[in-house]
């Protein structure tokens, strides 16, 4: 893809900003698009990044790309990452079957290697089946990232994992970043042995914090955050197959922790103690979101998805969400909140 030019938005004061980033597999080729828009805007400055699963293998080939040519090396780092992800598949069974080729269906619920696979997971675990192959992954992100520089990079990284035995996220800071963490942070139980790292297993980050804010706000003085939504909050109708009900429940367990936050930081707004430095920074946050409706439109078996042009899709699709994003919210960063998180405090 053509890198196209940096701009600047006239008369606009430079801005620092956190970014926090869903996970869900190929679905994340989305959040690339994003991040590929608001690089585009020098007076944006990112001054950290939380990710979970593949939104944190974007953040780490991000701010390595960042460190490595700027904004137009953290283009060309994304877009490098993606197309391994892809070339490695290009061999794998999982792929869409020749009907939803030719009707442009993005699913795979079609293709008799992912139906055997999803039937494998609900019998077997990965204990039950090791067939001892490395996870492409590792290799991809060790070629991608020079995780030795990540630890001097201006830009924060916060990753999350599952600690399997507490339950509890652990978040791995830059100096701690590496593939290990990173495919810590998209484990998922079902189709992968838990990731050991300093003696500890860890799973999917998701069920933990997808992503995590606290550290955003902990941790930094940035007062706005975009989140790049991956994982729908409502999906209309009633799921009634299987299929759709584990995707669902899905859903709502990997936005649980993030909506709690959310809830917290709308909660504070209201009691927090002006004359508390810390607490008053967590009452003054701005919060923004960047979603799609195209998201909602794609099963749970696409985010195995991972050939090229379902890929490129994403990455324009949410290239179009960014500027829709700044076109209605952009002169609000720095400015007030876009996403309306009081209303997380009303039960329904």
């Amino acid at each position: 893809m053509a890198q196209r030019p940096a701009r600047r938005s006239a008369g606009r004061a430079p801005l620092l900003v956190d970014l926090a980033l869903q996970g869900g597999g190929s679905h994340g080729a989305f959040t690339w698009g994003v991040l590929d828009r608001l690089l585009d805007e020098e007076w944006l400055t990112i001054e950290a990044v939380s990710g979970t699963s593949a939104g944190a293998m974007n953040a780490a080939v991000m701010a390595h790309g960042l460190m490595h040519g700027g904004a137009a090396g953290a283009k060309a780092a994304l877009e490098t990452f993606w197309r391994r992800v892809s070339d490695a598949a290009a061999l794998s069974p999982l792929r869409r079957g020749p009907l939803d080729v030719l009707l442009g269906r993005w699913t795979l619920d079609n293709s008799p290697a992912y139906l055997a696979m999803d039937m494998a997971t609900r019998i077997f675990s990965p204990y039950d089946l090791d067939f001892g192959l490395p996870n492409p992954l590792a290799s991809i992100l060790a070629e991608t990232v020079d995780f030795e520089r990540l630890t001097a990079s201006p830009v924060k990284l916060f990753i999350t994992a599952t600690n399997v035995h507490t339950g509890r996220p652990r978040v791995f800071r830059n100096s701690d970043v590496s593939p290990a963490a990173l495919l810590a942070s998209a484990c998922l139980p079902f189709m992968f042995q838990a990731v050991e790292i300093d003696g500890q297993a860890y799973w999917d980050g998701g069920y933990s914090g997808n992503p995590t804010m606290t550290p955003l706000i902990n941790e930094c003085v940035s007062d706005d955050t975009i989140i790049v939504g991956i994982n729908p909050v409502e999906r209309p109708g009633i799921p009634k197959t299987a299929r759709d009900i584990l995707n669902r429940l899905n859903e709502v367990a990997f936005n649980a922790v993030l909506l709690k936050e959310l809830q917290m930081i709308a909660l504070l707004r209201q009691v927090a103690d002006p004359g508390d430095e810390k607490t008053a920074h967590w009452a003054k946050m701005r919060v923004h979101l960047v979603r799609s409706d195209v998201l909602l439109g794609l099963g749970a078996s696409s985010k195995l998805n991972a050939e090229w042009e379902f890929l490129t899709m994403l990455r324009d699709e949410g290239r179009r969400a960014a500027e829709t994003f700044m076109a209605e919210h952009g002169p609000a960063l720095g400015t007030r909140s876009t996403l309306p998180i009081d209303t997380l405090l009303k039960m329904d």
